[in-house]
């Protein structure tokens, strides 16, 4: 099961909303990437990477990293200060660049 979180800047008020399991994928016969997900239970049994959204907290620059090709750094600015987009509780906000990220407890939805 996933869900979705919005992480809400205490200062500015932006938002991100992320879903927590990324975008698990297989390749197919063809060695195309297909995604997976719930409940897809046979699809995703046969997952072999993920596709989840990066951030990057210096210029706010928002990309995919593959988890079989992983990668430490912006691919717009080369910053490492980067993160997954699920993984921003306490984190600076990229666009005012002094609130933090905190989780919007009101905001709920699961797959």
């Amino acid at each position: 099961m996933a869900e979705r979180i919005r992480f809400v800047c205490r200062d500015c008020g932006g938002s991100i909303e992320a879903w927590s399991d990324g975008n698990p994928y297989y390749i197919d016969e063809r060695g195309q990437k297909q995604y997976a997900h719930h409940p897809d239970h046979e699809r995703l049994a046969r997952s072999v990477g993920n596709d989840s959204l990066h951030i990057c907290l210096a210029c706010g620059k928002q990309f995919v990293v593959d988890s079989r090709a992983p990668t430490s750094c912006c691919i717009a600015c080369e910053s490492t200060d980067i993160a997954g987009t699920d993984q921003l509780h306490g984190r600076r906000c990229p666009s005012c660049k002094t609130g933090v990220f905190t989780i919007d407890p009101g905001f709920q939805c699961v797959s």
